[in-house]
C-alpha cells in the first residue's frame, strides 16, 4: 500500500473520511436539537452578558450578586417584552368581533374582483362552446354566504369544556417555557464559570498556541456582542419609529406591531415583512376602504429602506464580517437543522464559525466561503480580470480605490504587484496566445482610462506579444507619440520642467518606466519615456527650438534591484556626464516574495526611491506643476534624414 499523502487512494480516503464526519455532525446537530438549542443560546447569550457581569465587579459588586443582577436584568427585559406583547393581542383578540363586517365586505370585493371576473369569463366561455352542464351549483354570493353563516354559528357556541381550554393553552405555552427556564439555568452557570470555560475551551483546541486561541474567542466575543448590542440598538429604534408611525396614521394595537417588529427583525430579511404583512392585514380589516393599509404597508416600506441602506451599513458592515449571501445561507441551513430557534440563531453561530476560520488554519475554508473578505487580493483580482478580458470591472474597482488613495499608490499596490504576477505566467508558458490578447487590450484600457492621458489611435490587434519583449510599453509609449509628437511634447517649454524617465536594462524595466510616465503625467508633471538611445538620438540633431536647461530630474527605473546594480550605475554615469545640472534619482521596485536589497549607489545617484509613490513625492517637491491644458492637435514630427 502507498504511503504517500498524495496519492489517489490517499486523497479518496481522505474525502471519505471527510464526508463521514461532515454527515456525522449534521446528524448530531439534527438528532440533538432539543439539547443543543436551549445550550447554544445560553452560551451566546453569556458571550453577550459577560461585558455585564464585568462592569458591575468593577463598582464592587461580588461574582455571584453580579450573575444574579445581570440574570434578573435580562429576565426582567424579556419578561415586559413578552407581557407587552401577551396583552396586545389579548386586546386585539377582543376587538376583532367588531371588524366582521369589514372583513365580510373586504372578502367579497377580492372575491368579485378575482375569481368571480374568472367564474364570469369561464360561464361565457362555457356557453360558447357548449360545454355548460346542468349540475346545481352555488352562486358566488350562495357561498361566501353559507361561509359567512357556519362561521357566524360556530362562533355562537360556548365552549363546551373550558378545562380543556385552559389544558391546551398551558400546553401550548409549556415548551417554550421549559426552554427558557433551561436557558437561564444554563447561562446563570455559564457566567459563575465563565473564566473557567474559557481556559477549559482554550486548552482543548488551542494546545500550545494560547496567543491565536485567545485572540480567536476575544475576537468571537467582541464580535458577537457588537453586533448584538447594534442588532439590539437598530431594531428597538425601528420598532419606536413603527409604534409612532401606526399611531400617527390611526392602526389599533400600534404598540403591538412596534414591538413585533423589533422581535421580529432578528429573523434577517423576512422577519420585517411578516410584521407589516399581519400588520397590514389588520388595517385592511379595521378601515373600509384601502387607505389605512397603504399607509401602514408605505410606513413599514419607508423606515426598512431607510434602515437597511443607510443605517445598518455602517454598523454591521465593520461588526459582523459575514457576506449578504452568507447570512441567507445561513438562514436557510439553520432554519432547516434547528427550525425557528435556528433561524434565529443563524447570524451568530454563522459569525463564530467565520471568527474560527480566521484564527484557525484547518477551519480558514469557512472564512473564505461565510466571510465578507474578498478571496482574492486586489493585485490578483485585476490579473484574473485582465485574463477574463473584463477591463470595465477592473476600471471600476479602481475609480473606487482612487477615491481614497493617489494614482501612484494604486500603481504600488495593484497594477505593478498584478503585472509582475502577468510576468511570471509569461515566462513560465501559462498563459497563451488568446489570453495575452485579452491582457493586451484590458491593460492598454485601464491604463488609459485611469492616467486620463488623451487616446490617439492603437492598434490592439498587433500580432505582438502583449506581455512579452517590452511590446506592451512600446506601445502605450507609441500612442503618446501620436498624440503629442516624436518628443512626447513640446520642446519649447519652461526650464527646469521636464523629468526624464530611463529604464535601467531589462524588458521589464520598460513597462515600469511607462507605468512611471503616467503617474508623473497624473500629476500635471512633463514626464517623457526615453532610452538612452532616444536621448542620443535628441542630441545628434540640431534642435533651435529646445529649451537649453529643460530637463530637472532624471528617474533610473529598476524592476529588478540588486540585480542590475552594475547597469545602473553606468546609466547614471552617462547621464550625469550628459545632464549635470538634472538630479538622478533611481527608482528600485520590489519583487514579488522577495527581501529587498539595498543598493550600492554612485556618487552620481542623489537618490533612491523604492515605489512609484515615493518616486512622485520627490517630483511634485522638485519640479513645478504645469496647468493643466486640453492636449494640442497633433503636429507631423519631422527626423532629419
Amino acid at each position: 500500500m502507498s504511503t504517500d499523502p498524495a496519492s489517489p487512494q490517499n486523497v479518496a480516503n481522505q474525502r471519505a473520511l471527510t464526508i463521514i464526519a461532515i454527515a456525522t455532525i449534521l446528524a448530531l446537530l439534527y438528532f440533538g436539537r432539543e439539547v443543543l438549542v436551549p445550550v447554544t443560546l445560553a452560551l451566546i447569550l453569556g458571550l453577550l452578558m459577560a461585558p455585564v457581569v464585568r462592569g458591575l465587579r468593577r463598582i464592587g459588586i461580588g461574582h455571584g450578586a453580579s450573575v444574579l443582577v445581570a440574570v434578573l436584568l435580562l429576565t426582567f427585559v424579556l419578561g415586559g417584552l413578552l407581557t407587552v406583547i401577551g396583552s396586545q393581542v389579548v386586546h386585539l383578540a377582543r376587538s376583532l368581533p367588531q371588524y366582521e363586517a369589514t372583513i365580510h365586505a373586504k372578502l367579497q370585493i377580492l372575491h368579485d374582483e378575482t375569481l368571480g371576473r374568472m367564474e364570469a369569463v369561464s360561464g361565457e366561455a362555457g356557453k360558447v362552446i357548449g360545454l355548460d352542464d346542468d349540475s346545481p351549483n352555488l352562486s358566488s354570493n350562495e357561498g361566501v354566504m353559507a361561509v359567512s353563516t357556519a362561521a357566524q354559528s360556530s362562533a355562537a357556541v360556548p365552549a363546551a369544556n373550558s378545562l380543556k381550554a385552559v389544558s391546551k393553552v398551558l400546553s401550548s405555552i409549556w415548551t417554550p417555557l421549559e426552554t427558557g427556564g433551561i436557558v437561564l439555568v444554563v447561562l446563570i452557570f455559564v457566567l459563575l464559570e465563565y473564566e473557567s470555560l474559557r481556559d477549559r475551551f482554550i486548552r482543548l483546541i488551542g494546545g500550545k498556541d494560547l496567543r491565536a486561541t485567545t485572540a480567536a474567542i476575544n475576537d468571537a466575543g467582541q464580535r458577537l456582542s457588537r453586533f448584538f448590542v447594534s442588532q439590539f440598538s437598530v431594531n428597538f429604534g425601528v420598532g419606536l419609529l413603527i409604534w409612532l408611525g401606526l399611531m400617527i396614521v390611526g392602526l389599533p394595537n400600534a404598540l403591538l406591531w412596534g414591538a413585533c417588529t423589533a422581535v421580529l427583525r432578528f429573523v434577517p430579511y423576512v422577519g420585517v415583512w411578516l410584521a407589516a404583512i399581519l400588520a397590514g392585514l389588520l388595517a385592511a380589516a379595521v378601515d373600509p376602504g384601502w387607505s389605512l393599509m397603504l399607509l401602514t404597508l408605505g410606513l413599514f416600506a419607508v423606515v426598512e429602506v431607510i434602515v437597511s441602506q443607510l443605517v445598518e451599513p455602517h454598523l454591521y458592515g465593520h461588526t459582523t464580517g459575514l457576506s449578504p449571501l452568507a447570512v441567507v445561507v445561513a438562514a436557510i441551513f439553520w432554519s432547516w437543522l434547528w427550525g425557528a430557534a435556528g433561524l434565529i440563531l443563524s447570524t451568530p453561530l454563522t459569525l463564530c464559525l467565520v471568527v474560527a476560520g480566521r484564527h484557525v488554519k484547518a477551519l480558514s475554508v469557512l472564512e473564505i466561503l461565510l466571510g465578507d473578505r474578498p478571496a482574492l487580493t486586489l493585485p490578483e483580482r485585476f490579473y484574473q480580470r485582465m485574463l477574463s478580458g473584463d477591463a470595465q470591472e477592473v476600471i471600476a474597482s479602481a475609480r473606487e480605490f482612487l477615491k481614497r488613495k493617489s494614482f501612484a499608490k494604486y500603481c504600488d499596490v495593484v497594477l505593478l504587484p498584478a503585472l509582475q504576477l502577468a510576468f511570471i505566467d509569461v515566462k513560465q508558458g501559462a498563459i497563451g496566445p488568446e489570453q495575452r490578447l485579452k491582457a493586451r487590450r484590458s491593460i492598454v484600457r485601464v491604463i488609459e482610462t485611469l492616467a486620463g492621458e488623451p487616446r490617439g489611435r492603437f492598434s490592439w490587434w498587433r500580432s505582438s506579444s502583449v506581455l512579452g519583449e517590452g511590446s506592451l510599453a512600446l506601445s502605450l509609449r507609441q500612442q503618446r507619440e501620436h498624440v503629442s509628437g516624436r518628443w512626447q511634447g513640446p520642446l519649447a517649454v519652461a526650464p527646469k520642467s521636464i523629468v526624464l524617465c530611463v529604464e535601467a536594462c531589462s524588458q521589464d524595466d520598460d513597462m515600469v518606466t511607462e507605468i512611471l510616465v503616467r503617474v508623473l503625467r497624473d500629476l500635471n508633471i512633463d514626464g517623457r519615456h526615453f532610452s538612452l538611445d532616444d536621448i542620443r538620438a535628441f542630441e545628434s540633431e540640431v534642435h533651435p527650438e529646445a529649451t537649453p536647461d529643460a530637463v530637472s530630474m532624471i528617474y533610473i527605473v529598476s524592476s529588478v534591484g540588486s540585480r542590475e546594480e552594475e547597469q545602473i550605475n553606468n546609466t547614471a554615469k552617462e547621464m550625469r556626464q550628459r545632464l549635470p545640472e538634472a538630479n538622478i534619482v533611481v527608482v528600485l521596485l520590489p519583487q514579488l516574495l522577495e527581501v529587498p536589497q539595498p543598493l550600492n549607489a554612485s556618487a552620481c545617484v542623489d537618490r533612491v526611491a523604492n515605489s512609484f509613490e515615493e518616486a512622485a513625492q520627490f517630483a511634485i517637491a522638485t519640479v513645478p506643476v504645469l496647468t493643466p491644458t486640453k492636449p494640442a492637435p497633433k503636429r507631423a514630427s519631422k527626423t532629419p534624414a
